[in-house]
């Protein structure tokens, strides 16, 4: 029915750029509908549908299609979709489908829920490597945005995409925590990518178009409704191997997020805070349902999976202790010395309760490797070693 349809339908991504258009975010029978027909067969039912009313021949008849045909129709009326292509094209964007090389293997999982298409603006190639979500409050305490800021950074820094949504709080503080760690910042929008929102993170999200990537499931000129925020929530999830909850109280779209997540069988985290702060209500309800608690980078790196970058990922770093690295005898000697003062030998095998041969070895030992010096006839702690 092209004279309905401006537009050829056997064009795939053409196609599937208008059912963006047509259905709302996880309308599970257009996704049904999509994968049984075809993008375009799909579209030229529901335009005969608009005429005749009747059900494709290869889905069993009944009222479900038409209640659905009614939801689709009214936006067939007028629909043209090199409007918003244009939009896109001017802005440098394009329209991303299941068929090309970039599009994220992770939306397979979400089944009849995956969307059509994904507008973009950026580098689609972020969305084909591993990936970390990073969500929570958009109130956000000093200690979320400072625990987002360092663990995203670091992440960014070892080489992993980070994902969050553009909101105000801690979205907004993984996003520029991923900037400033010469990372790749995914934004997941609720709305068209003609105008960021919130419009007080334009600027931000502009940046993270520029060394990342802005996409959105729904074409220019939609509204990022309530329904739609939930929505997209899914994407999120789906587009990360982890799914990490910095913040988030006691009702949260955080919280929805990880749910998501979990639904998918990816792996959900969260970061501990205070017992009597109510940002953290939700963090510590996830960790009571199963989350796993997590404190830095590091943990979440272990969480990935195999990943080159975190290969020297482990235990954090910690100061040389005094002791390490000796042996026994040496050890004992070591410490038996005073911490900044010095020692002759004679009171050093009287403090130290190692015979004095043993005792010279030792020290022998200990300044070859620049943890004593002598002082005339005194032995003292090497300046680097007092504690």
């Amino acid at each position: 029915m092209s004279d309905r349809l401006p537009f050829d339908t056997s064009d795939d991504r053409m196609a599937r750029a208008a059912w963006s258009r047509i259905a709302e975010p996880r309308d599970a029978q257009a996704g049904a509908l999509v994968q049984a027909l075809g993008a375009g067969p799909a579209l030229q039912w529901l335009a005969a549908a608009a005429q005749a009313w009747s059900d494709p021949p290869v889905l069993a008849p009944g009222a479900r299609w038409h209640t659905a045909a009614q939801r689709w129709i009214p936006r067939l009326t007028g629909l043209d979709l090199r409007r918003e292509l244009d939009v896109l094209a001017r802005r440098g964007g394009r329209v991303l489908i299941p068929d090309d090389p970039e599009w994220p293997a992770g939306l397979a999982d979400l089944g009849t829920d995956a969307p059509p298409c994904l507008w973009l603006l950026g580098d689609p190639s972020a969305l084909s490597r591993p990936a970390v979500a990073v969500v929570g409050s958009r109130a956000c305490s000093p200690y979320g945005a400072e625990i987002t800021n360092t663990m995203t950074t670091e992440l960014a820094a070892d080489g992993l995409v980070i994902v969050s949504g553009g909101a105000f709080g801690v979205d907004a503080a993984a996003h520029r925590a991923t900037l400033a760690g010469d990372g790749a910042p995914v934004a997941v929008m609720a709305g068209g990518l003609d105008r960021f929102y919130p419009v007080g993170n334009a600027a931000l999200l502009a940046e993270v178009a520029q060394y990342g990537a802005v996409l959105s499931e729904v074409p220019p000129g939609s509204s990022p409704m309530r329904q739609r925020f939930l929505s997209r929530n899914r994407l999120i999830a789906a587009l990360a191997e982890v799914t990490v909850v910095v913040e988030a109280s006691w009702r949260s779209g955080a919280l929805n997020t990880a749910g998501h997540a979990a639904e998918l069988g990816r792996t959900v985290a969260a970061v501990p805070g205070p017992v009597t702060s109510s940002t953290s209500a939700g963090c510590h309800r996830l960790i009571r349902e199963g989350a796993v608690c997590v404190t830095d980078a590091a943990e979440v790196l272990e969480l990935v999976g195999p990943w080159d970058a975190a290969a020297g990922a482990g235990e954090p770093p910690v100061a040389a202790g005094l002791l390490d690295g000796l042996g026994p005898g040496q050890a004992q000697v070591l410490d038996a010395m005073p911490a900044r003062a010095g020692v002759e030998l004679a009171g050093l095998v009287r403090s130290s309760g190692v015979g004095e041969p043993e005792v010279r070895s030792a020290l022998g030992f200990l300044e070859l490797a620049g943890r004593v010096e002598r002082d005339g006839v005194r032995w003292r702690r090497a300046r680097k070693q007092r504690t």
